[in-house]
């Protein structure tokens, strides 16, 4: 087994808006198990060993166990005597699918969300994910209000950009393969594979249908989508993740674009989560003193990440949260608001305040087990609660319908006709506002700092 990373992931990573066809991930269905005579085991293993693969099933098990026992941040598992489940299987697993199963069952039993196992392309996904770095064709996509596979934008770059694929085309085939009932993670599946390997796809574009063969290649993720002055004062960052490990140099290059704001807007909406670390780097970014977060693990003990206190920005700062952020977002605007560094504007934040070490296992799966719960500076449980803003504005159905939900996602799911500066975004809108209110009562500050 491998050492653990500290992670903030959230159930819904990449779930909100679309997804890119590189990156979706989801755990296994528990299902029943294969029963198998003990004295057959000793032949499972020698399998195993012949295979490269160095463990056996339930040496597998034994190790997930193991890190619950160790890890888990509820020393009562819930209410039940963690026991029970080191022996449950034991000789009962015929191959590693079957140890896959147990250990989503007996994991389950957590009643832990977040707790999860992840087999080999799910990890490698995730690994990728935090690297920065996928094998795919480079595209956006979700479904549409007829739950039709449809492009919201081809990645700046990248071979589907290349190709010729545009936001709204509709993805009818994947080499053969209807898209009809497809989920987006279906699709995604089907469209993403090895690098320099070739995908067929159908796309139906207003009455035609066109045939694309795209060649598959190693496509950098962005967490900073956007950077713009919005004016000739009020610069605009839209940061969509944490969990890169390149975030804070992507917002340090964006500060940089930024250097005559004399206001920013940091946009946290449906911005998941991501890492840990990352969260609390990119904190830093904007805070002079004060703590950033607290972790408190399963003996209740309570330890205490304070700010490096040197800043890179010092502009007045207004963040943008709604539902859709999550986990490492909540402690990069728990930070900033606690220490009274920014003014938060939008809708209650998700409510994800657990910590996750994500663990590879021998076989090349991997399990993320939850260690921790975090506080606010202020030393608030933000879990299953969220953060409140500071200034409410609230979306409601027919708003978004009509267009004024954020600027990136367009009401028919195509993400087409839309820019931050038209300030039909009513909440980009308010925003706005806030940060002029704060250039008119107060004297303009400029940026502080060496940017590295």
């Amino acid at each position: 087994m491998f050492g653990k990373v500290i992670s903030m992931v959230a159930l819904v990573l990449f779930a909100l808006g679309g997804s890119s066809v590189v990156c979706p991930s989801t755990a296994s269905t528990p299902s029943n198990l294969v029963a198998l005579d003990s004295n057959q085991a000793p032949e499972i293993e020698k399998k195993y060993r012949k295979t490269g693969v160095y463990t056996s099933p339930d040496r597998l098990y034994a190790a997930v166990w193991g890190l619950v026992k160790e890890d888990f941040y509820d020393n009562s598992y819930k209410g039940q005597d963690w026991k029970r489940w080191e022996k449950k299987y034991e000789g009962k697993l015929t191959d590693m699918d079957s140890a896959h199963k147990a250990i989503e069952t007996m994991l389950a039993s957590l009643g832990d969300r977040y707790t999860r196992f992840l087999d080999q392309d799910a990890f490698d996904d995730e690994k990728n994910q935090i690297e920065a770095q996928l094998c795919g064709i480079g595209v956006q996509i979700g479904l549409d209000k007829q739950h039709r596979v449809v492009v919201i934008s081809p990645i700046e770059d990248t071979p589907a950009q290349k190709a010729g694929l545009r936001p709204a085309d509709l993805i009818l085939e994947i080499d053969g393969k209807a898209t009809t009932g497809f989920s987006v993670d279906d699709a995604a599946k089907y469209i993403r594979g090895e690098v320099d390997s070739k995908v067929n796809l159908v796309v139906g574009r207003g009455t035609q249908k066109k045939k694309f063969v795209i060649t598959r290649k190693r496509i950098p993720l962005k967490s900073v989508q956007t950077t713009k002055m919005l004016d000739s004062k009020v610069g605009y960052i839209r940061l969509s993740s944490f969990i890169s490990h390149k975030v804070d140099v992507e917002m340090i290059a964006a500060l940089k674009d930024l250097t005559n704001a004399k206001a920013l807007i940091l946009d946290l909406r449906d911005n998941p989560g991501g890492l840990l670390n990352k969260s609390i780097s990119v904190s830093d970014l904007f805070l002079d003193s004060g703590n950033v977060v607290s972790t408190v693990d399963k003996d209740g003990y309570k330890t205490t990440i304070a700010s490096k206190a040197r800043p890179i920005c010092r502009v007045p700062l207004v963040v943008l949260i709604n539902k859709g952020s999550a986990s490492a977002s909540e402690i990069t605007m728990g930070a900033l608001k606690d220490n009274n560094r920014a003014i938060l504007v939008g809708e209650k934040s998700f409510g994800k305040g657990l910590v996750q070490g994500i663990n590879k296992l021998d076989d090349g799966s991997g399990v993320n087990i939850t260690i921790a719960r975090y506080l606010t500076p202020n030393d608030n449980d933000i879990h299953e609660k969220g953060i409140s803003p500071d200034i409410e504005v609230k979306l409601t159905k027919k708003l978004k319908e009509d267009g004024k939900g954020c600027w990136w996602l367009d009401p028919n799911g195509t993400g087409t006709n839309r820019n931050p500066e038209d300030f039909k975004d009513i909440q980009l809108k308010r925003a706005y506002d806030v940060a002029r209110d704060a250039l008119n009562n107060k004297s303009s500050v400029a940026m502080h700092g060496e940017l590295p």
